[in-house]
């Protein structure tokens, strides 16, 4: 095949999906513009920002934020909000073999046929109602997961009269560009802002970024760091501008004031939540059910004609020709495909909320039966989203507990509040050791933190007289105030020789991943002044700790049974690649060449899809980037799922054929989601693709099962048609018939699969159903021509007068044999031998076999016009059906051998 071929066959979106791709690509180039704009106005000084969006540092007077309030309206982002039930239930009935079977039951109403409007108004309604049900209550159940407060903030009010400026409490949706806030540790940062002060401020940014440890912010104002801060302005992404804080993301520590610049959708978390709102793309689900059904309504609109001509031109009755091709339609519809396809999704959904996860939509249990390409986040969903000191090392790259007694005292010691660092340090050591540290030593001072220093220090002092200054912070700026290093217990001078090696331990530690801090000291006699930044200086290098987001316990194990069950796993983050590729080795991903999610924006979409087939790891890519992979992998022909929790992985969650976050999750990724896990428990994706795949198979055996016996039954009424002088089979025996086989299949959702089949992703395959049908619907044909002879020479059912003897032998044979159908498709080894349906297959399609016999020999016979058969005719059937297996068996295995698949 050549390469332009196989370029021809690549699926391509369609129309809406099309159209979606173009939206978010236009969103994320309004999302990169409004982040240009952000980090260009940021950047002027604190009072052009001011003077630019009109603003005062005491704030606005009531009268202003009034009429910016009626301007820009409130401070709110667009998501998609849970439809109406009235909704909700009116979108069930959006099905292909819903609209046909409602049709059918018109032409059934218009000729009065009551039997046929009972029969198919039950089949609609049952099947509308179960999915309608199943959906409200999944989408309770994530509404309820919604914390049921109001998010405020502390907002500064200009008196119009003069005077000092006051503080007020407001709801965030009040919130207007202009606006001065308070922000403390604990606070959410509520709009788009711009620090005026700030003190030891961090901020924690991977509900936008990625990154799992909290950012330094700074308000710019006479420090060394603002020529740092402005270098960084130069990038347009707003994330690494130092004086921005963005809507969304929260305070870890510290104190600040800040101005608002943008509010609601003009924030760059809003311009990204403009492309979650209004319909969703088509997932694979979507596609496979469309592609199928119109496969099965096009084999009706060509044989139902067919029949009706040649009963019309053989019997010469046009309205009894056309009352049976309608049944005929009838029965070749699968019409219980919709009520089939709901319970399977329905069981499905019930057995994983027993693994505590909640599925929003249920044509997500096979999606992720489907997907072949995991793409997950990594912060909070491969990692435990929480900062631990993995080593202390010497200065030389040796484990050195004397490192973390030093950085314990500084962390315990400092006033204030502590970062996640400081606390990270503090859980690592043991309670006792903590308790005879407090009893060694007794604070004297403390040099507090600052962004132009970027270090803190403490005094102590020990028992003896002497003083100890630890000083602890960025690597650089330590080290520039050190003038020894402590190696093997001996102090020894800092040569330039020795600081290469130190620098060498520092990056090696980088190249893993990990964030470092130095830790220095020194001994100094005791004294009577204030400590000061000047008393920093011929310090002794004590050592580094070593920091990380670990991955959770499960995630080695869950990625492992994932590629076990034909599921690639691949990494999309925010953060940086040294970090991902830690992480990845970790959980035993081989992440081979990293790519920069910069990378990515200068392809087009053919160089993409060819990138994310061969690429393991994606690294600092932004949420439109994200979107963007999935969907490249998406026209690659993978069904891709998506495992996220933060607002940068809204975008890629709503994108993705099945969408997979946590309860602990912003309520945006919540909405865009398909399935919540309520536990951060991975391995429950290894039962969830399971539970999808097996739900696949059993919908796979009705809509084949179904699909070929009704192409048989309608090529045995052709044939019948042409050389017969009546009926074979009068409407009403077909509508009997096909309502008894279609309740045999309501067990089909409780079937269990063989192993062989969940072992790899399963997609639906319109061209294979087709191919399905014609090798295998003929087999009953064979049987059913047996049956016409048997029932004309040898039973003498060869007149008018006898038809009904006819009819009733055939109903039997037909019934018999498609429900024994069930058996010989649902699996591709012997049946009832080498696999065994479930117990209430068994037992159903025993009950329908009984029921079918029964029926001509029952106080009903009369009414649907049948007649019981004589003895003889029962060891006939039995040969019959036997034979029938025989056969369907054994072209079941050349068909394997020959196409490779069965269901």
């Amino acid at each position: 095949m050549t390469e332009s071929t196989r370029e021809l066959e690549r699926p391509r979106p369609g129309p809406l999906r099309g159209r979606h791709y173009r939206r978010m690509n236009a969103l994320g180039q309004a999302t990169a513009r409004i982040g240009a704009e952000l980090v260009e106005l940021a950047a002027e000084r604190p009072k052009q920002v001011l003077h630019l969006i009109g603003s005062h540092r005491d704030g606005l007077t009531e009268r202003e934020a009034t009429a910016r309030l009626e301007r820009h309206g409130p401070n709110v982002v667009d998501h998609d909000r849970p439809p109406h039930w009235a909704v909700q239930l009116a979108a069930t009935f959006k099905n292909p073999f819903i609209i046909v079977l409602a049709c059918l039951d018109l032409v059934f109403f218009l000729t009065d046929d009551v039997k046929g409007v009972i029969t198919l108004t039950t089949m609609v309604l049952v099947s509308a109602f179960l999915r309608f049900w199943q959906e409200y209550r999944s989408t309770r159940a994530a509404e309820a997961l919604k914390a049921l407060v109001t998010t405020t903030a502390t907002v500064l009010r200009r008196p119009s009269t003069g005077g000092g400026p006051v503080e007020r409490e407001l709801p965030i949706e009040r919130l207007v560009p202009g606006d001065v806030v308070r922000l403390a540790a604990g606070d959410m940062i509520p709009a788009d802002c711009r620090l005026l002060t700030s003190k030891d401020l961090y901020v924690s940014q991977a509900v936008l970024s990625g990154e799992s440890l909290p950012v330094e912010k700074y308000d710019l104002l006479g420090t060394v760091a603002e020529k740092d801060a402005r270098t960084r302005a130069a990038t347009p992404n707003p994330l690494e501008a130092g004086q921005l804080c963005l809507m969304g993301t929260s305070v870890v520590s510290g104190a600040a004031t800040a101005v608002v610049l943008a509010t609601g959708a003009g924030t760059y978390f809003g311009s990204m939540a403009k492309g979650l709102a209004g319909t969703r793309p088509e997932t694979g689900f979507d596609r496979g059910v469309r592609s199928v059904s119109w496969v099965l309504i096009r084999f009706m609109l060509v044989m139902v004609p067919i029949v009706l001509v040649v009963n019309g031109l053989t019997k010469g009755d046009w309205f009894e020709a056309f009352l049976f091709a309608i049944s005929v339609a009838v029965g070749l519809t699968p019409e219980m495909l919709p009520v089939i396809v709901t319970a399977n999704l329905a069981r499905g959904a019930v057995a994983m909320s027993k693994r505590k996860v909640i599925v929003k939509r249920l044509n997500a249990i096979q999606n992720l039966g489907a997907m072949d390409v995991l793409c997950t986040d990594k912060t909070g969903t491969l990692t435990v989203d929480r900062i631990v000191l993995e080593r202390h090392l010497g200065p030389l790259g040796q484990d050195d507990p004397e490192v973390l007694e030093h950085a314990y005292l500084n962390s315990s010691f400092q006033t204030g509040l502590k970062n996640l660092l400081d606390r990270a340090i503090i859980d690592h050591v043991e309670e006792g050791d903590r308790l005879l540290a407090s009893a060694r030593f007794v604070k004297i001072d403390e040099i507090p933190f600052d962004f132009t220093r970027r270090r803190m220090s403490v005094i102590l002092r020990r028992e003896s007289d002497r003083h100890l200054v630890i000083t602890k912070g960025a690597v650089e700026e330590v080290l520039g105030i050190c003038s020894a290093v402590r190696e093997n217990g001996l102090d020894v001078p800092l040569t330039a020789q020795l600081r290469e090696q130190v620098l060498d331990t520092v990056e090696e530690q980088n190249r893993e991943g990990l964030r470092v801090l130095a830790v220095a000291a020194k001994h100094v006699p005791p004294g009577e002044h204030a400590y000061g930044v000047a008393d920093e200086s011929e310090l002794t290098l004590i050592g580094f700790v070593a920091f990380l987001d670990p991955p959770k316990a499960g995630a080695a194990e869950a990625v492992s049974a994932l590629a076990a069950n034909g599921v690639a796993v691949k990494v999309l983050t925010g953060d940086n690649d040294l970090v991902a590729a830690k992480v990845c080795r970790e959980v035993g991903l081989d992440a081979g060449r990293i790519v920069l999610g910069e990378s990515v924006d200068g392809l087009d979409e053919p160089q993409l899809r060819e990138l994310a087939e061969h690429t393991t790891v994606f690294a600092k890519v932004n949420p439109m980037q994200k979107a963007r992979i999935i969907r490249a992998l998406q026209t690659a022909d993978h069904t891709v799922g998506f495992l996220g929790d933060g607002i940068n992985d809204a975008a890629a969650l709503r994108d993705a054929d099945v969408g997979i976050s946590v309860d602990t999750a912003v309520d945006i990724a919540k909405e865009s989601a398909d399935i919540i896990l309520l536990e951060k428990d991975l391995t429950v994706l290894e039962q969830g693709v399971i539970e999808g795949r097996r739900t696949f198979g059993n919908i796979m055996k009705y809509i084949k099962m179904t699909a070929s016996s009704n192409f048989g039954n309608v090529f045995s009424v052709l044939v019948a048609s042409a050389f017969l002088p009546f009926l074979p089979m009068l409407a009403v025996h077909l509508l009997v018939q096909n309502l008894c086989y279609d309740f045999s299949q309501l067990s089909i959702p409780w079937d269990r699969m063989d192993k062989e089949y969940l072992r790899k992703p399963r997609k639906w395959a319109a061209g294979d159903l087709s191919r399905f049908m014609l090798c295998i619907g003929p087999i009953s044909s064979i049987f059913d021509i047996t049956t016409f002879g048997v029932m004309w020479w040898v039973f003498s059912a060869n007149t008018v007068g006898e038809q009904t003897l006819f009819q009733s032998g055939w109903f039997i044979e037909g019934l018999l044999s498609q429900t024994l159908i069930v058996h010989m498709i649902r699996t591709r080894k012997i049946p009832f031998i080498q696999s065994r349906a479930a117990t209430p297959v068994l037992l159903l399609t025993g009950l329908i076999m009984a029921i079918g016999v029964y029926l001509p020999f029952s106080p009903l016979a009369g009414t649907l016009q049948m007649q019981p058969l004589p003895p003889a005719y029962f060891p006939v059937l039995i040969v019959t059906l036997l034979t029938y297996c025989v056969l369907t068996q054994f072209i079941k295995t050349r068909y394997i051998r020959r196409f490779g698949a069965w269901l």
